[in-house]
């Protein structure tokens, strides 16, 4: 089932449920009042502070928790850009007859991430961009990879290069696992 229909006939049910328990509770006091007129009442205000005190902790927890976890997804965002783009200026170092192609792939590759998580709402469409994502991830491991082993390359553009993909691909799980 769709998460967002979900979520709305959850907030409907919520708010169904709390209306039904007010006018039950409003129909039990109308009644208390009328069998004990003036002496029902006593003595529940403390449990009503503690109640809303409670109720207030919990409200508290709960926007933390959401904040600190956005925080976190925003930082994840920030981490994949700073990957890509420093993996995309290392293909510098790579042949010049190597670059316009593997800068290619990167443009894509780029533009397949931000489609997925700009149509998250779709899990189908997501699904499939991520895997187009996976794709392009190893066809740009594997043309860095044939191009480092050539000979005559010289090892700087491994020792640079290599590392900088392989945090461009490991952020990339690591942003979906938080999501």
């Amino acid at each position: 089932m769709d998460p967002f229909l979900v979520a709305v006939l959850a907030i409907a049910g919520l708010a169904f449920g709390m209306l039904s328990m007010c006018e039950i509770g409003r129909r039990i006091g109308i009644r208390s009042i009328r069998k004990y007129p003036g002496g029902l009442a006593k003595g529940t205000g403390a449990a009503e502070a503690a109640v809303f005190g409670l109720l207030g902790l919990l409200i508290a927890f709960t926007f933390s928790g959401a904040a600190s976890r956005f925080e976190a997804r925003r930082h994840l965002i920030v981490a994949e850009a700073n990957a890509i783009s420093t993996a995309y200026l290392r293909m510098d170092l790579m042949p010049t007859e190597a670059q316009p192609a593997l800068r290619a792939l990167f443009r894509e590759y780029a533009q397949v991430r931000h489609s997925a998580y700009r149509d998250a709402h779709d899990r189908d469409v997501t699904g499939s961009r991520l895997a187009r994502t996976a794709k392009l991830q190893d066809r740009i491991w594997r043309q860095v990879m044939s191009i480092c082993r050539q000979p005559g390359t010289p090892s700087h553009v491994s020792i640079l290069a290599l590392p900088a993909l392989n945090e461009m691909i490991d952020i990339t799980s690591t942003r979906m696992g938080a999501t």
